[in-house]
């Protein structure tokens, strides 16, 4: 990867082993085309996407049992890509999505790493209509809420792709924009269910992290 320095990390789940390629520290930055900028992406946050979140492994566990058969699966934000890593060993229709301008090569590496088919990818920009992408049985992110800023884009990007019935799973750490969303997908007619779990080892009751899922019949 020009420009920026990477590490190997190795994760179990579900009785396989990952090999994940990420951003070696948060301090990795590297815009000498001005990529981010026409992004929007600032440079404290550029690297964030590159990182392996306790959200994320969280998430990906969740989708090592979860119920994919004739369904249409779309990630949001998927960074590193290990819920679609596990989603695609396991024979799912996955879909992965993300903003960053490096989301897709890294992607693109980690499913080969991992000895997994490429991964169908689509640049998403949430405020911007992307009839094209169409809709999915299920949409799944990790650690996606935490500008509040970008509730309203969400629940806008989950009602334009999401299918009259339909499954919405997020993990979040407890940013405090859940209950915002929430509220909006009660009003497009979703069900919420919460489980609240530990993200961190070692983590103790009463937990901040939560695993929630809305559905629509």
């Amino acid at each position: 990867m020009s420009g920026y320095l990477t590490r190997e990390l190795q994760v179990e789940l579900g009785g396989h082993a990952y090999r994940l390629q990420a951003l070696k520290d948060l301090q990795q930055y590297d815009d000498p085309d001005q990529v981010a900028e026409r992004a929007g992406i600032s440079s404290a946050q550029w690297s964030l996407f590159g990182h392996l979140w306790p959200a994320g492994r969280v998430l990906a566990d969740h989708m090592c049992a979860f119920e994919i058969d004739g369904k249409r699966i779309l990630e949001l934000g998927c960074g590193l890509g290990l819920s679609s890593l596990v989603l695609s060993r396991r024979g799912a229709d996955i879909t992965a999505s993300d903003y960053h301008p490096l989301a897709a090569e890294f992607l693109d590496i980690n499913s080969r790493g991992n000895r997994l088919p490429d991964i169908a990818f689509h640049a998403l920009d949430w405020p911007v209509p992307a009839p094209e992408l169409g809709l999915f049985d299920v949409i799944i992110g990790s650690d996606i809420l935490y500008e509040a800023q970008h509730v309203p884009q969400l629940a806008e990007v989950l009602a334009r792709h999401a299918k009259p019935c339909a499954e919405i799973v997020i993990t979040d750490p407890g940013r405090g924009n859940a209950n915002r969303l929430s509220r909006m997908l009660i009003e497009q007619g979703y069900a919420l269910e919460v489980q609240r779990m530990g993200f961190e080892p070692n983590e103790t009751a009463p937990y901040r992290g939560r695993l929630m899922t809305w559905r629509r019949y």
